[in-house]
């Protein structure tokens, strides 16, 4: 029976870490007191909860509401795309626009460099999704390593799935 309890413990932490693993690249902001951005940053953190329960399309919604609030918040910008992107090819471009403005506004936001990464290496640009990768690596050694390895093809497929799942048609 012990050596089940620590296997038990085992696959817990493991569930723990991964869930972690996702929270940490789409945590809510600390939501400013009063001024123009409280309601983008409260709209923003709704969003990230619909997004963290995979309900992609109520998660656009609510990062397109973000924007309209405050057209800078790159954060808003980097889930509005990998919402887009989640929800299938026809998406891409516009997740794509998503990414390039996220990277535009804080060029050391490293989850848009991740996922647009991601998104690159689906649609065949590999030499850019490269060149994201490269980047990424002076920003989050921990990201740059799950791009590397979605690039190279040897992330495990519940992990791909979680980030890019396959579409059946090309971009």
């Amino acid at each position: 029976m012990t050596g089940l309890r620590v296997r038990l413990a085992a696959a817990a932490g493991a569930t723990l870490i991964a869930a972690a693993a996702i929270a940490v690249e789409s945590d809510p902001l600390p939501v400013p007191a009063g001024g123009p951005r409280e309601n983008a940053v409260s709209l923003y953190n709704d969003g990230v909860k619909l997004m963290l329960e995979k309900r992609f399309g109520d998660a656009q919604r609510r990062f397109e509401e973000a924007l309209a609030q405050d057209e800078r918040l790159a954060e808003a910008h980097n889930n509005l795309a990998f919402s887009l992107r989640m929800q299938g090819i026809e998406n891409f471009k516009r997740a794509m626009r998503h990414y390039d403005r996220a990277i535009a506004i804080n060029p050391k936001l490293a989850q848009a460099y991740m996922y647009r990464g991601v998104l690159l290496s689906q649609v065949g640009d590999h030499e850019r999704a490269q060149a994201d990768l490269r980047t990424l690596r002076a920003l989050d050694a921990a990201l740059a390593e799950r791009l590397a390895r979605y690039i190279d093809g040897s992330m495990g497929r519940e992990e791909r799935d979680g980030i890019a799942p396959q579409f059946e048609a090309a971009y």
